[in-house]
């Protein structure tokens, strides 16, 4: 039975592809758990499984083999609309590519994983100005993507992750776009919103933004090559704040 406090329980998960006659074993027989408010850095070079790995925790894709439990349910044999209603409830997704609507105000996009569950338009605008207040651009709620910089459109990606109060948030490559001094910036954002409770985890390849975790976990041809906790870097202070200093 996974305890409590694990977020992600994952058991011998692999994960295999067939072309033609070959078979491709992208994951080999993942044992990973991540308990509530851990904040971990995945890493890995091209072809370790990172990217499988991320879509398996993301309820993006379905394992071959083993079992996960993702906030105490057993989701590995669910199916497409199942895993849907889950995405929506449990994980909070920040892309590199932001994936904002063009033609739908700040605000509205934080929204919309509100109008997928069902939550009335008063109590959605009210969720939503909340966590954009929360990520310092209560002040851009009307702007669309057009009119916010890179790191702005992120921020907003941030708080639509947040709206559903979800288990999890999964940010995949979430400073790629951004140039350096933006990138530090989200990254301190993840940390406050770390330091709110919040279970984050972090995909990204490069060294210096998986620093920001509080562990990093490699993968290396399919297999968890090393998993080691660390003393997270710290670059700006949060004394100023995200609203003084948008990114």
């Amino acid at each position: 039975m996974i305890q409590d406090k694990t977020v992600i329980a994952l058991r011998g998960i692999q994960r295999l592809y067939r072309m033609g006659d070959e078979t491709i074993y992208a994951l080999r027989g993942v044992d990973l758990s991540i308990e509530l408010n851990e904040y971990v850095a995945l890493m890995g070079p091209s072809g370790s499984g990172k990217s499988t790995l991320m879509n398996l925790i993301g309820c993006l894709d379905s394992p071959s083999a083993g079992s996960y439990w993702l906030n105490g349910q057993d989701v590995a044999g669910l199916n497409d609309r199942q895993l849907a209603q889950i995405r929506n409830k449990e994980i909070g997704f920040v892309f590199q590519t932001f994936n904002l609507l063009p033609r739908l105000s700040a605000l509205d996009n934080v929204a919309l994983p509100l109008i997928y569950a069902g939550i009335p338009v008063a109590k959605r605008r009210e969720r939503a100005l909340e966590v954009l207040n929360q990520v310092g651009l209560g002040d851009r709620v009307s702007h669309k993507p057009n009119e916010l910089s890179g790191g702005q459109r992120q921020r907003v990606a941030v708080a639509r992750a947040l709206v559903n109060r979800p288990s999890l948030i999964l940010a995949d490559e979430p400073t790629g776009n951004l140039d350096s001094k933006t990138s530090v910036e989200i990254m301190e954002l993840f940390a406050k919103i770390h330091g709110l409770g919040n279970t984050i985890v972090l995909v990204t390849h490069e060294e210096d933004i998986a620093r920001h975790a509080h562990r990093m976990v490699r993968l290396k041809d399919g297999v968890v090559e090393s998993d080691q906790n660390q003393e997270p870097m710290r670059v700006v202070s949060f004394s100023q704040s995200p609203t003084n200093n948008p990114a």
